[in-house]
């Protein structure tokens, strides 16, 4: 039979019909550009000598179409490219794969806006928690979360449960591991979690209030699920994972009923898919893919900290990690890197009260007195919040 010699008909009756599509900014000239956008449309979705391409549903339907193509500004323009969702195959790491697999590794193009369609948008749950369930975790209802993370590297696992003692008795509502912290000697895993978790339940038995241990997790995939099911069982109220590191669709894995935790991920070598013209958007790496991932809350570089985000690249995080996504819930913002006191009147404004202030550091280093630095940033935060 000649390779081309098939039947239409029995692709046909596999093709809803329904698409969804990616925006893309692409560099070069509205010539170039063009040329470029036919690529994506073919390298995305079928890989194939466009002359080759049978007449049919493949050519009709599966090969990627261009739906807009428009000017930005000098040597910059925008293709929204759509394609049918069985392409997706109802599989995360495929849709990223459809998104922007071969064609990551192309210069001058940028993903800037997902559009899923119905039928994806109720194939992907998302987190489990979302804004309002991590509320209600700690037990805090209208105004920003106080986080801080345990640090420095090189302290003992006991030495990690005193600090766990004095932020949780003295107003932080969530503390995590440092993204640096996995299974080192001086603080082995199994032994920090059952430390940490033993020293989060007696601070809230003491104080009467619900703080939580946000073990990092992020480990070689035969161990993820594992540590996730041992932090749950020594008390952890949360866990940290980096998509980054340990792939967006195994931290999805997690982001289940068996293990049953609120997820906060962590940008730990994801910068290099997000922070130059190519590769993906801020807005939609620590926005929206990762909230498709499973995050409940997603830790960003907040502007003016030690790193390059814009103000208004940071709005659009939070803003994307909370618009509306058919049944999949809205995410907390957590800017961080270099976050202090002082920045705290300018981030309200900027992310409103649906937000978690992660500062690390810079809790240690406002005075020598940790206690009284605890303290002041949460009645700072309530006065700040009207409370």
């Amino acid at each position: 039979m000649h390779f081309f010699d098939f039947d239409n008909n029995l692709l046909k009756e596999k093709l809803s019909g329904e698409r969804f599509s990616v925006s893309y900014n692409i560099r070069g000239t509205e010539a170039e550009c063009r040329e470029i956008a036919q690529e994506i449309c073919v390298e995305q979705s079928i890989e194939f000598p466009p002359d080759q391409v049978p007449q049919g549903e493949i050519l009709d339907q599966i090969v990627g179409r261009i739906e807009r193509f428009e000017f930005i500004t000098d040597g910059l323009y925008q293709a929204e490219i759509s394609y049918a969702v069985e392409t997706v195959s109802g599989e995360f790491t495929q849709l990223l794969n459809v998104i922007f697999g071969n064609f990551s590794i192309k210069p001058s193009v940028q993903v800037v806006d997902i559009k899923l369609s119905p039928s994806l948008l109720e194939m992907f749950s998302g987190p489990q928690f979302g804004i309002a369930g991590l509320r209600e975790i700690v037990n805090v209802d209208d105004r920003p979360l106080l986080f801080t993370a345990l640090k420095p590297m090189g302290l003992s696992s006991s030495n990690f449960g005193r600090l766990i003692g004095v932020f949780a008795e003295n107003g932080i509502d969530i503390i995590k591991d440092d993204h640096g912290l996995t299974n080192q000697s001086f603080a082995p895993f199994r032994e920090r979690v059952k430390i940490c978790g033993e020293a989060i339940q007696n601070a809230n038995a003491k104080t009467g209030g619900s703080s939580i241990y946000v073990p990092n997790i992020t480990a070689p995939p035969s161990q993820l699920r594992e540590r996730a099911l041992l932090a749950k069982e020594h008390g952890a109220g949360g866990l940290l994972v980096a998509p980054g590191l340990v792939g967006f669709d195994a931290m999805r894995d997690l982001a289940d009923g068996e293990i049953n935790l609120p997820i906060f991920a962590h940008p730990a070598f994801s910068g290099s898919m997000a922070v130059n013209p190519q590769g993906f958007t801020l807005q939609m790496l620590y926005g929206l893919i990762t909230r498709l991932a499973g995050a409940d809350a997603t830790i960003f570089p907040g502007n003016g900290g030690r790193f390059t985000f814009t103000k208004e690249e940071c709005i659009g995080i939070a803003e994307t990690g909370k618009k509306e996504m058919g049944s999949i819930k809205p995410i907390f913002p957590c800017p961080a890197g270099g976050m202090n006191f002082a920045k705290i009147p300018q981030m309200l404004a900027d992310y409103g009260k649906d937000v978690i202030f992660l500062i690390g550091g810079g809790l240690f280093s406002h005075s020598r007195d940790l206690v009284a630095n605890c303290r002041y940033f949460s009645e700072r935060v309530q006065e700040l919040s009207g409370q």
